[in-house]
């Protein structure tokens, strides 16, 4: 007896339809907001030698994760949606002016002038840059053509071993 034709075609469409419902459920990795403190050289208490793992167990939307490996001295966790980095390798978190999340003290875009009361005196300048010596390291801030901070980078390292990837 040849199958129904009706029964064969509600069971394709039921099996089409399971098929696309199952394919809509993965879920979208979801960050917490990012807290950036400068003073104390940290994200989210995540410092600027803590591990690859632990920065994709804490942050789970990077957009890029580079391993660290002999011909790659720029490893890290990159979340390039959200403007920050952190080059695992090299002990530093990058923060650029497209940054999403809190910043303190908020320093993006502030005067390269009104820095001194807060930070005192750079340990290293350059017309672009200062580097300034902190507790837990360096903080180097750049800045664009008025003189304001658009990239900030968080280092455990001094100003002499300092080593920046481009």
């Amino acid at each position: 007896k040849p199958p129904d034709m009706k029964n064969l075609f509600l069971f394709i469409i039921l099996s089409l339809a399971t098929i696309a419902g199952k394919s809509q459920l993965k879920p979208t990795a979801v960050c917490p907001p990012f807290r950036v403190d400068v003073m104390d050289g940290n994200v989210n208490e995540l410092y600027p030698r803590s591990a690859i793992e632990e920065i994709k167990t804490r942050f789970p939307c990077a957009t890029e994760v580079v391993e660290q490996s002999t011909n790659s001295a720029c490893a890290g966790v990159f979340f390039k949606d959200k403007g920050i980095f952190f080059y695992t390798e090299r002990n530093y978190i990058e923060i650029n002016e497209q940054f999403k999340g809190k910043l303190t003290p908020a320093l993006m875009g502030t005067s390269r002038s009104s820095l001194f009361r807060l930070l005192g005196t750079p340990k290293l300048k350059d017309a672009n840059w200062d580097a300034f010596q902190m507790g837990y390291g360096t903080l180097v801030l750049y800045y664009n053509k008025a003189g304001k901070i658009n990239k900030l980078q968080i280092s455990s390292k001094n100003t002499e071993a300092l080593k920046l990837c481009e």
